[in-house]
């Protein structure tokens, strides 16, 4: 579980040092994921459904759009913003899920929309590695509800199954769907140096392919509420690896509202453990 969010975690800094353009990265990153999980997942192979192919859809638009946030800002807000899903997921939650919403719910979603403030309307100006922070911006919220849609996806597909394959199908289908997507505003692939190409094959293969088959595994052993704190990992370590590789430093106000965003999901995750612990 930590190895599959530290992988997580140099996203941001990898796909800043590729030279390609955003639809290039997304769509061949997941082109090369999707090929890792159909060698290393033989069990998510079959048995394909419709519930798998939209939850597929919203795990396209969130590799699609994290790719293209991390493009335009910096990776502290990409991956920050991306972090808000639990705000998404008040209405997710009682509508997909039917899951109703306890009080712990509604001030932790207060505190990120605290920290989501702070990202948006702190400022940060534009520099080599972010050129364009305020549409990055726009586009990390929108990866933000994709994400809270794959989570809600995600246990909508394995609530009520015993299949242990069902969860990864939609991960496979959304790299595929991603690279589909992408390939038509990718293509031609005009120049592509050789350190273009080894980061594409780090980010397919490492970074989300085996990140995911990590995870998967890892999940069978680690309780949800510790998984979900260990993941934690990948927000804070994201903009550090930025910063080692490319010296790109966040605002103090992303530092300040991605912290509160990361401190209410872990206390979440700890009034979660001690509630069903009591019960």
């Amino acid at each position: 579980m930590v190895l599959a969010a530290l992988l997580f975690s140099t996203g941001g800094a990898a796909i800043k040092g590729c030279s390609l353009t955003s639809w290039q990265v997304a769509g061949f990153r997941s082109g090369i994921a999707a090929l890792v999980f159909l060698v290393a997942m033989p069990e998510a192979r079959r048995n394909w459904d419709r519930r798998s192919v939209l939850v597929g859809v919203a795990y396209a638009t969130t590799l699609i759009s994290f790719v293209t946030a991390n493009k335009l800002t910096t990776s502290a807000n990409a991956i920050f913003l991306q972090d808000t899903a639990p705000l998404y997921m008040l209405l997710i939650g009682p509508l997909l899920l039917r899951e109703r919403l306890r009080s712990v719910d509604i001030a932790v979603i207060a505190a990120v929309m605290c920290g989501a403030a702070l990202l948006l309307w702190g400022g940060s100006p534009a520099a080599a590695t972010a050129p364009n922070p305020a549409l990055g911006n726009e586009i990390a919220v929108s990866s933000g509800i994709a994400w809270a849609l794959t989570i809600a996806g995600l246990r909508w597909v394995g609530r009520d199954s015993r299949d242990t394959a069902a969860a990864s199908r939609p991960v496979i289908i959304g790299n595929l769907i991603a690279f589909a997507v992408c390939l038509p505003f990718a293509l031609p692939v005009a120049h592509a140096s050789a350190a273009d190409m080894a980061v594409l094959g780090y980010l397919g293969v490492f970074q989300v392919g085996l990140a995911y088959v990590f995870l998967s595994r890892s999940l069978r052993f680690v309780p949800a509420v510790e998984a979900s704190t260990l993941l934690l990992i990948e927000p804070v370590f994201n903009p550090v690896w930025t910063w080692l590789v490319h010296g790109e430093q966040p605002g103090r106000f992303a530092v300040l509202g991605g912290a509160i965003i990361i401190l209410s999901a872990f206390a979440g995750s700890l009034w979660e453990a001690r509630t069903r612990a009591a019960a």
